[in-house]
């Protein structure tokens, strides 16, 4: 069983025009698709991602105003960091300052990092990559040679790291690629977009629980319905709980619980975002799943205005 890397990562929002406005104008994504929780058409569903909504940029908000303060520690992801090019760092300190967001830079894995929160408190990080991913940046607010490529990774935060790296060895295809400051580096096979992580060592704290500014969950890569059924089977016969496939509409999806407690979703690359809408006006409208269609005028009603980002 073998993922090349992540396909998406899942946060919680407390308020969805901030994340808006913080995603898409200070990070410079692309929103690309803006449509409701496929459980709970009362929330919206966040995406930003690179111009075309690539397998391995897109980072999704569920917005949720009333969820109960979130707890860190561990069973959770602690951190997400996106991948910048190599030259681009004294770019994005400027950008940071300007739109008064607080920043550490640092040295990690022997790579330049810049560290800062979102709205809702998550830690993000910039990784400096030598190698980025090659996919096709969105461009609008920021030049091509600063951009940001694509996920670069998540840290996961374990009680005990041995059964989760096990896991990552044996069963999904990942290899250790080095170890710092009690934080453990992986990789995934190959050169996409997403395909690091990181797994950090924290006996010490307590059980995280779910909250805005926390990650909900993150989506790793099949290529296909058949490599997904595939890696369902393993997962079920190496005695994990995985669920049955769900079709989320711009891909197909199974969810488990990694050893260490954080929830994980396998999701095909297709059929992708433009499925209900031209690729070159993704994310202008609220899109709904076809069996909350007949509700609009009401789903419409509950849902907070927000002002979307205009790209004439």
């Amino acid at each position: 069983m073998k993922t090349c890397g992540i396909h998406h990562v899942t946060g919680i929002t407390g308020d969805a025009q901030a994340n808006i406005d913080f995603y898409t104008g200070t990070l410079g994504l692309r929103m690309v698709k803006l449509t409701v929780n496929f459980d709970d058409p009362s929330a919206y569903h966040l995406y930003y991602g690179n111009a075309l909504g690539s397998p391995g940029t897109i980072m999704t908000f569920f917005h949720w105003p009333t969820i109960r303060p979130r707890q860190d520690g561990t069973g959770e992801i602690s951190a997400v960091s996106f991948s910048i090019p190599e030259g681009a760092v004294s770019y994005w300190e400027k950008r940071l300052s300007k739109n008064a967001v607080s920043y550490t830079q640092s040295r990690h894995f022997d790579e330049e990092r810049i560290t800062f929160r979102d709205p809702d408190g998550l830690e993000l990080s910039l990784i400096a990559e030598k190698n980025t991913a090659d996919v096709k940046p969105w461009t609008f607010d920021v030049p091509e040679k600063y951009a940001i490529r694509a996920i670069h990774s998540v840290t996961l935060c374990e009680d005990g790291s041995e059964r989760m790296r096990n896991f990552l060895r044996s069963h999904f295809g990942y290899r250790q690629t080095g170890e710092e400051d009690g934080t453990f580096r992986f990789a995934a096979e190959g050169d996409a977009a997403g395909r690091h992580l990181f797994v950090r060592l924290a006996p010490d704290l307590p059980r995280g629980s779910m909250g805005a500014g926390t990650v909900h969950h993150v989506a790793f890569r099949a290529k296909n319905d058949a490599d997904e059924f595939e890696m369902r089977r393993e997962l079920l016969e190496i005695g994990m709980d995985a669920t049955p496939v769900i079709d989320r509409n711009y891909f197909h999806s199974v969810y488990f619980r990694e050893p260490g407690g954080v929830l994980f979703e396998i999701a095909t690359d297709h059929p992708g975002f433009a499925i209900d809408e031209p690729r070159d006006s993704l994310g202008s409208s609220l899109i709904l799943p076809a069996q909350f269609e007949a509700h609009r005028e009401e789903i419409v009603r509950a849902l907070p205005k927000v002002k979307l980002p205009s790209y004439d």
